[in-house]
């Protein structure tokens, strides 16, 4: 399969279909994935392929990308409606998070006033005190949760360590409600067995974990590129739609992305 690895801290601007224009920050290794999960759609390949170089950049190195890209985007009048955690891995597993989010806020302020911040996390570290305030303080905290099963949630993200549903969505209620939820939507086999998080079961239980915790905004959505499982199939706008409807009624504001 192709992946996608980026080869800088910094990139795009490019166009992203859930936050639209996207400066784009990998917190992870040039050319290297690491992340606490091993998903079976992710776009930049399996863990064990993805080992060509795990340095990651020190703080000094990201606060000097960021001032200089931030600079140049001002300067060719290039408008940002996101500037982006996300790149080659979970970026909250970064030791220096924390402290990155409050120079990303300052230089954010300096130079591209106006632009959101979004972290795209799997939401594995927010139970970590200081990861958690550090996202609270973003406009866009977008934390992931695949699967109401932790039976199908490890077959569709494969964690790389202890995970359980029903303590990430006590920690998703610390956020009270100031947070995005992102779920994809995916079925077929994979190599731990098959997947299907669109089943009436998971549907049913997904939406209560959704009403349980209000978040602001739920994106809903499906594969765009190649998988590393090649058994997958994408939801269908139709499927996630019918899925989201009861919660639309009630009030929840979910985007649907094919």
């Amino acid at each position: 399969m192709s992946t996608i690895l980026w080869d800088d801290i910094t990139f795009g601007p490019i166009h992203s279909r859930r936050v639209g224009t996207s400066l784009g920050i990998n917190l992870m290794p040039a050319n290297g994935k690491i992340c606490s999960f091993d998903c079976v759609y992710c776009e930049c390949g399996w863990n064990k392929d993805g080992r060509k170089n795990l340095v990651i950049p020190s703080y000094a190195q990201v606060a000097a990308a960021l001032e200089k890209k931030f600079k140049e985007v001002h300067g060719h009048g290039i408008k940002v409606d996101s500037i982006s955690f996300t790149g080659n891995g979970e970026p909250t597993l970064h030791p220096d998070f924390p402290k990155i989010i409050d120079c990303t806020i300052a230089l954010r302020d300096k130079h591209l006033h106006g632009a959101e911040i979004s972290v795209f996390s799997n939401a594995t570290r927010i139970g970590d005190a200081a990861v958690r305030e550090a996202l609270m303080k973003v406009e866009n905290p977008i934390l992931k949760l695949d699967a109401a099963f932790n039976d199908l949630a490890k077959r569709i993200n494969q964690p790389q360590g202890p995970y359980d549903v029903a303590e990430i969505v006590e920690n998703m209620k610390l956020f009270d409600g100031n947070f995005i939820m992102q779920t994809m939507f995916l079925k077929g086999v994979v190599p731990a067995g098959s997947v299907d998080n669109t089943t009436a079961e998971n549907a049913e239980a997904w939406r209560e974990i959704v009403l349980a915790l209000r978040p602001r905004k739920v994106m809903a959505y499906s594969f765009e590129r190649e998988t590393p499982s090649p058994g997958l199939v994408k939801a269908t706008v139709e499927e996630m739609t019918a899925i989201a409807a009861p919660l639309m009624e009630q009030g929840i504001d979910v985007q649907i992305n094919a």
